[in-house]
């Protein structure tokens, strides 16, 4: 793929909650991350802390205000704790921001230089869809942790075997799905990967539409939805309700070992969407032969789908928060580069009946 917009990778995905230092346990004691960096009152920032969080390739961003009219603390009121930016690091960050305002993203902040004793950093970012944001970042010349202002922290956590951003899911309103589609093909030269439309994914009840975009390097990848007519209310429905707009729905981080992985969180008392015993009994004919128990796979409530590459297996929780909007799936790739289109109907089936309980279908 030709690559007019370089991106190296997803530098780190960075969230905005209403207490960061509980986000921060929670991740640290459920998913296994390290408390590695810390930014707040006690380095010289005024009005928010800052929890860095990480697991081999894997950063995440934990902010909080710690005052009285913080401009987030409306937004987490309205939103609930959601992400804010999937920050990438590139090459040349004052020509990534040039180039993608020049093709028609909405500039939030231009480039400026954070520096400390370590070196420097080069940041600025641009709004996409909702209150969502694109970090562009290069820290080629900074020898410090993370950012400037930021204190290295040694929290180690119990790793459970995360690897990376697998890919970051957008729920957007009905009939915006193609207008963020152009965005991240005009601006950030994005190529569409794979649609599916409501045949694709729907149950008797809900429907959505969704298209995946990838990079040119096909390392950052974003499938963007967005709600299709049904007899009852979709999951999309349900989120753009809860949420107040579009948003960050989940996002997906890679294992090389997805039975050690969930089984690690399942133990510390992270709950997953189930599907039916007889997902299972239809598994050998549907996805051929695996190299993983299947009896495993089913206590554990893993599914598989298989595509011209190779097969994939994944899971995903219900939602963290009070709300029910953002959520995670662990995926592990053996080959497939899709994203589970077989698996589609079980996984409605059981959000349906997630939203049920709620009241909300």
């Amino acid at each position: 793929m030709q690559d007019s917009f370089p991106i190296r990778k997803v530098d780190h995905v960075h969230h905005f909650v209403n207490n960061a230092r509980q986000s921060a346990y929670f991740y640290q004691h459920i998913l296994g991350f390290s408390i590695t960096g810390f930014s707040g009152l006690e380095t010289g920032s005024k009005d928010q802390v800052d929890y860095l969080l990480e697991q081999a390739d894997l950063k995440l961003l934990f902010s909080a205000p710690v005052r009285p009219g913080h401009a987030m603390a409306e937004k987490i009121a309205y939103h609930g704790d959601f992400v804010r930016d999937i920050a990438f690091e590139v090459d040349d960050v004052d020509w990534a921001y040039k180039t993608a305002v020049e093709r028609g993203a909405k500039g939030f902040q231009s480039p400026i230089t954070l520096e400390d004793d370590f070196g420097k950093v080069r940041r600025a970012s641009i709004h996409t869809y909702g209150d969502v944001l694109h970090s562009f970042i290069n820290r080629d010349g900074y020898k410090g942790h993370f950012l400037p202002g930021f204190r290295r922290e040694n929290e180690p956590g119990d790793a459970i075997g995360l690897v990376e951003v697998d890919h970051c899911v957008g729920n957007v309103e009905l009939g915006q799905m193609n207008v963020w589609v152009k965005f991240y093909e005009d601006v950030l030269g994005f190529k569409q990967l794979i649609s599916f439309d409501d045949k694709d994914i729907s149950t008797d009840y809900t429907a959505l539409m969704s298209k995946v975009m990838a990079n040119g390097n096909g390392r950052v990848k974003f499938p963007i939805n967005e709600p299709a007519p049904g007899k009852k209310r979709s999951q999309i429905d349900e989120y753009l309700d809860f949420f107040g707009g579009a948003g960050v729905q989940h996002v997906a981080l890679r294992t090389d070992d997805i039975v050690y992985t969930v089984s690690r969180m399942k133990a510390r008392g992270l709950e997953f969407l189930s599907v039916p015993r007889s997902y299972y009994d239809m598994l050998p004919d549907r996805v051929g032969r695996i190299d993983e128990d299947i009896d495993v796979l089913a206590e554990l409530g893993i599914l598989v789908d298989r595509d011209d590459e190779g097969y994939l297996l994944q899971i995903f929780t219900k939602p963290i928060t009070d709300r029910p909007t953002l959520f995670y799936e662990i995926i592990h790739r053996k080959g497939a580069k899709s994203f589970g289109k077989g698996n589609f109907k079980a996984l409605f089936e059981s959000i349906e009946r997630e939203q049920a309980l709620r009241g909300t279908l």
